[in-house]
């Protein structure tokens, strides 16, 4: 089929066709972690959301280069331009190098990363690596008028821009609205000749640890500036994607985008694509809130909101399970439901690869393949809409039930036109994978033998009339969860979980 992929971009507020600028290459820049803290839930999000995307276009054929950086100096408290460096606060207050604390988050969370099945990125740059290109950009910036320095440090001039340019495109936002909003924030922020402004550099406290020399003082990059000059660097003066959570259109994404006017003349991304948040009892999660769960607590059930732990897959599926556009609350309820339709698909799957040719003579199921492979390319071109490829698999689950059953047959090129949509949508797009930790392949192989014996045991039985061991055999296996079904080839078997 033509698969034609659109997507939502926030700065149009439609879905568009996508084009790529250069024809078989897509470059896409998505904003990773401020690494002072474990990885929750709301993290989570946005790295399966563009996960998906790398594998689709990927899948596309495209050759994509993936940028998704690491926020290791910059990102003060409450995203404001006052207040202590995020990572410096952490590491005074664990009397540690910053770079210390900057490294065990970023390994814990490569490690977490890694369980959900998140691809790698292209290129996975450090802000506090590309000092030299944002002193640069600054440069660029105030060459063109539209920044100014200040008792040491450098701010974007938001009003002298906005008569230029329109300041708010991505947010919707109208320079008055932010002035006001502003006005109510200000905290003695005389630097600054007007309210809205923002920091492109600080000149560094004298306590301040990560600092590095620049024409202005000795300072830190503002935080808005690492995204502009790290993508810019990697993926060119205009490159496709920006990516990242809805949480970040304003004030990160809208301040990029006036960095990247400011300094070059014209925008540098053409789709702003942004996912939902994740919420508890409607409120966002989010390390600021304290309401937050990180993916270890998840993974071990180890926090009070859990009633049990789950699996990095069960995650992922929970996440996948709602379009990336749309919020997702957060409750015990939902992530069981997951669990249980991700065991479900795992299940369909298990029967599938068991499954050979089938003879029976009923209605052939190649309408069913050709509907579904078709719908599951018109989901995931139309916005990456995984809920209906999810459901799409669950319809497939239904049919393989039908050939498992006899009730329809396939022949050998249906079968592995199911087997490759199936393994394709699953596996390779939605990124799912079967969980075996160490040692769990050889302990389940082992206590599927044990019930196949007894299943054995239990054909002997019935061969010879000995009903009561035969039913005995039955009773106790479906008294702890086991499904027996009788064919005509002899009983199969499955675990309710």
């Amino acid at each position: 089929m033509d698969n034609k992929l659109f997507v939502y971009n926030t700065l149009t507020r439609s879905k568009e066709l996508f084009k790529p600028l250069h024809e078989g290459h897509v470059g896409m820049y998505v904003c990773g972690p401020t690494v002072y803290g474990d990885a929750h839930l709301g993290h989570a999000r946005p790295a399966i959301t563009f996960d998906v995307l790398f594998r689709y276009l990927q899948h596309l054929g495209y050759k994509v280069r993936y940028v998704r950086n690491i926020t290791d100096v910059g990102h003060l408290e409450h995203d404001a331009d006052e207040g202590e460096d995020k990572i410096a606060k952490k590491a005074r207050l664990e009397q540690l190098e910053p770079m210390e604390v900057v490294q065990y988050y970023e390994n814990r969370y490569h490690k977490a990363m890694e369980a959900l099945n998140v691809l790698p990125p292209s290129i996975e740059p450090h802000a506090s690596g590309h000092i030299i290109e944002q002193i640069q950009l600054v440069k660029e910036i105030m060459a063109n008028g539209f920044a100014y320095e200040s008792e040491g440090s450098v701010y974007f001039d938001v009003p002298k821009y906005n008569n230029v340019h329109h300041y708010g495109r991505l947010s919707g936002r109208n320079l008055e609205d932010v002035i006001n909003t502003s006005r109510e924030n200000l905290d003695g922020q005389s630097e600054k000749h007007n309210l809205v402004d923002f920091a492109l550099w600080k000149k560094a406290q004298p306590e301040h640890i990560m600092r590095w020399p620049s024409p202005w003082s000795d300072g830190f990059p503002g935080w808005h500036c690492e995204c502009t000059a790290m993508g810019r660097k990697y993926l060119g003066a205009q490159f496709d994607i920006h990516g990242g959570g809805m949480d970040l259109v304003f004030p990160h994404h809208e301040c990029e985008i006036a960095q990247a006017v400011a300094s070059q003349g014209s925008d540098m991304v053409r789709y702003w694509m942004h996912n939902n948040m994740i919420t508890i009892n409607g409120q966002k999660m989010g390390k600021s809130l304290g309401n937050f769960i990180t993916l270890d607590e998840f993974f071990t059930g180890s926090n009070k909101n859990l009633t049990q732990a789950y699996s990095p897959m069960t995650i992922r599926f929970f996440i996948l399970m709602a379009h990336y556009r749309s919020t997702v609350d957060f409750s015990n309820e939902a992530l069981q439901a997951a669990e249980k339709g991700l065991q479900r698909l795992l299940e369909g799957w298990k029967n599938l690869e068991r499954l050979e040719q089938s003879v029976f003579s009923g209605p052939s199921g190649s309408s069913n393949m050709s509907s579904l492979v078709n719908r599951c390319y018109e989901a995931m071109n139309d916005d990456l809409n995984t809920p209906i490829v999810i459901s799409c698999l669950f319809d497939a689950c239904h049919y393989i039930n039908q050939i498992v059953d006899k009730k329809v047959s396939v022949s050998a090129d249906e079968l592995k036109e199911l087997k490759d949509t199936f393994r394709l949508f699953l596996f390779d797009i939605l990124g799912m994978k079967e969980e075996t930790g160490a040692g769990n392949a050889a302990r389940e192989e082992a206590f599927g033998k044990v019930v196949d014996m007894l299943l054995e045991q239990r054909a002997v039985a019935k061969a010879n009339k000995d009903w009561a061991t035969s039913d005995k055999i039955r009773n106790e296996l479906t008294a702890i969860g086991f499904e027996i079904k009788d064919t005509k080839e002899g009983a199969t078997w499955k675990l309710n979980v």
